[in-house]
């Protein structure tokens, strides 16, 4: 089997992270669309692999959490009767992690919005923590068993609570959300600083994340047929912010600010990553 130059295959890699589908990917590159596909499969499980070591014995000390809806093969309320018991098809979310000081990515979950989802998630995160941490999420009720079960008395725990006013108006006015009203902090664990109780960096990472990553656009033919490749290009992703893209307020990576690196990755390391 003929394997692509380390160039060729970066400049894959790059556009596929600028939020380019499978086939503009193809046609940029003049790659085939089956070796675009090879290529995310390969890259995402290094990305996986890699940052599963990588993350581990952490110096975090504010993280927030929250998730983002995407959908696989098709919305929850399209799929087909047959299909309705498959748990890779339907709603998607993906849980995700970041400490608000360094914006470093620890870990994220892709799977559905219920409590095993939850627990699993807050149990990886709490493995790769070096010590004790203020923790902010939404309101969802899930997190409170999860937060509790992995972390016990050894963590300031928080909920922000947003109010959001009655949803009005037709035609282009219903894809905006309803107006925030406010919002309410809710002390759950420990002693959380009330000053430091927020989502917006966990919150601007989903924006980045539907602006970085083609399966999460809304409105668009773009999603994910299979849950495995939807999987692929979040590991993809995650890796490229957390070790190749220079955040525009730290003026470094988040790898760097956390320490777990002295340099910028290029897509070319990441490729290195790749055991053919």
């Amino acid at each position: 089997m003929n394997i692509l130059a380390i160039d060729k295959r970066a400049q894959i890699l790059n556009c596929l992270v600028e939020g380019c589908s499978m086939r503009s990917t193809s046609r940029l590159t003049g790659a085939a669309k089956k070796t675009v596909e090879r290529m995310l499969v390969s890259a995402g499980t290094a990305c996986a692999d890699y940052l599963d070591k990588a993350m581990r014995n952490l110096n975090c000390k504010l993280l927030q959490v929250d998730e983002i809806w995407s959908f696989t093969y098709a919305k929850q309320k399209n799929v087909p009767q047959d299909m309705k018991e498959n748990g890779e098809v339907g709603d998607t979310w993906t849980w995700v992690a970041i400490d608000a000081e360094t914006k470093l990515i620890p870990c994220w979950h892709i799977g559905k919005r219920g409590a095993p989802d939850a627990y699993q998630f807050i149990n990886d995160l709490a493995e790769r923590l070096a010590g004790r941490v203020q923790l902010t999420s939404d309101g969802l009720k899930a997190y409170v068993e999860a937060v509790e079960g992995a972390f016990g008395a050894e963590i300031d725990y928080a909920q922000l609570v947003k109010l959001y006013g009655n949803e009005i108006g037709t035609g282009e006015v219903r894809y905006s959300p309803p107006v925030c009203t406010g919002a309410r902090k809710k002390c759950i664990m420990g002693s959380p600083d009330k000053t430091l109780i927020s989502t917006s960096h966990v919150e601007r990472q989903n924006l980045t994340l539907r602006m970085s990553n083609r399966r999460f656009t809304r409105l668009t033919n773009a999603f994910s047929k299979k849950l495995e490749n939807h999987k692929h290009a979040a590991a993809i992703h995650f890796m490229n912010y957390n070790f190749c893209r220079v955040h525009q307020t730290l003026r470094v990576t988040p790898a760097m600010e956390a320490g777990l690196t002295d340099h910028v990755w290029t897509l070319a390391e990441v490729v290195a990553l790749i055991q053919d």
